[in-house]
């Protein structure tokens, strides 16, 4: 019996290498411009590293991952759990987004995400790749907002979500807008809209449950071992999750 789905990305990955990222998006820097740690529970309110266009050029940098719109006046940023993914549904008309939309596109690197399923023994995760191993690249918008207490400016984004696809859809019904190589510069340009923004292929993905220490707020993103896979044991037991064991494959899809 299938439990109550979430509607949110509310964890992802980035564990790439820089030659990946410079390969993927067309970049010329020898060297990474920033840190590239590996990390594999990303939070919201976190710096997330992100692909934008600046006079025509590609650049690779952090921003915080939870949209703070140039308009906010407050001077602490919003902590809204609604700022870190943007419906497809609301982001023409929703005040946090409508402008970012229209004017600032961004790209976001990935690993893979995360989906949650409520289950009798609790939420179980599942973690989402692509099926070639290669880096996926989530639809992203961005702006940039002056704190107006201290004058600092912050640049952030938010991760544009939309309708599953039958596969991802077996688990939530919500899922990250994936982006291809040929779709990258209408996006980042703004030559494009709605329309670029549809569910992935069902043969893009592949996913397998982890370890339901990735529910806990004390598990650190640089934990690897977030990323094996688990078995579930069977009707998913509430008393006997084994974490370092690898699924049979019926478990990976």
């Amino acid at each position: 019996m299938q439990g109550k789905i979430t509607r949110m990305c509310e964890r992802f990955t980035q564990y790439y290498t820089w030659k990946e990222i410079r390969d993927l998006y067309g970049m010329t820097a020898r060297i990474p411009p920033t840190n590239m740690p590996s990390r594999y529970k990303i939070c919201p309110t976190t710096m997330i590293n992100t692909v934008r266009l600046v006079a025509g050029k590609r650049i690779f940098a952090p921003m915080r991952w939870g949209l703070v719109p140039g308009w906010w006046l407050m001077g602490t940023e919003p902590t809204n759990s609604l700022t870190f993914n943007a419906p497809i549904e609301t982001i023409v008309t929703a005040p946090f987004f409508r402008s970012s939309f229209k004017r600032r596109h961004c790209l976001i690197p990935a690993s893979g995400f995360y989906e949650w399923q409520d289950m009798p023994g609790g939420r179980q995760p599942y973690y989402f790749v692509r099926r070639s191993g290669s880096v996926m690249t989530i639809a992203g918008l961005w702006d940039e907002w002056c704190n107006p207490d201290t004058n600092e400016l912050t640049r952030s984004c938010t991760m544009v979500i939309g309708e599953a696809n039958k596969f991802v859809a077996k688990v939530g019904d919500h899922m990250p807008v994936i982006l291809e190589p040929t779709q990258f510069e209408s996006w980042l340009s703004g030559e494009a809209g709605l329309e670029l923004l549809k569910p992935t292929g069902e043969k893009v993905l592949k996913k397998y449950p982890v370890s339901k220490r990735l529910n806990r707020s004390r598990t650190s993103d640089a934990d690897e071992t977030l990323i094996k896979k688990v078995v579930l044991p069977t009707g998913n037991s509430p008393y006997a999750e084994r974490g370092s064991v690898v699924p049979t494959s019926r478990q990976v899809e």
